[in-house]
């Protein structure tokens, strides 16, 4: 069972749900800097508490992100999952136009595709641990 610390209540609930997520970029490209993800560290926690979510973890490399959601249980992680990738997507885009030559043929940053899984197996803190150590670009 989760740590008392960790349990969320709601209303009519108490939940502890985290789950991994990985979003990769169209084709595997090899398209962010640390100033992009550093951006991306910003904006993913706005988008998370709008679904009052909270951003645990998030770390990433060139070519993917990774992230550490605790979420309640009436949003659906697809949902979220969109909205994470619609924003982050338009945002970097607005604000570093040279990303533009990376997706140029799909007119998407991101793939279609991503993982979500739920971390009832693996301790939180080895899954902290796991994103802290990407190798972040320079």
């Amino acid at each position: 069972m989760a740590d008392m610390q960790n349990i969320r209540t709601g209303r009519h609930c108490a939940f502890a749900l985290h789950a991994h997520l990985v979003f990769v970029t169209k084709y595997r490209h090899k398209v962010f800097s640390n100033a992009h993800l550093k951006r991306m560290e910003e904006i993913m926690p706005a988008v998370c508490a709008d679904f009052e979510c909270e951003l645990i973890e998030f770390n990433g490399e060139n070519n993917h992100v990774h992230l550490l959601v605790n979420f309640p249980p009436e949003i659906a992680l697809s949902k979220l999952v969109n909205s994470l990738k619609g924003v982050s997507s338009r945002r970097l885009r607005q604000e570093y136009p040279e990303l533009v030559r990376h997706y140029w043929r799909a007119q998407r940053l991101w793939s279609g595709s991503y993982f979500a899984g739920s971390l009832g197996g693996a301790p939180l803190s080895t899954v902290r641990q796991y994103i802290e150590q990407q190798n972040r670009p320079p």
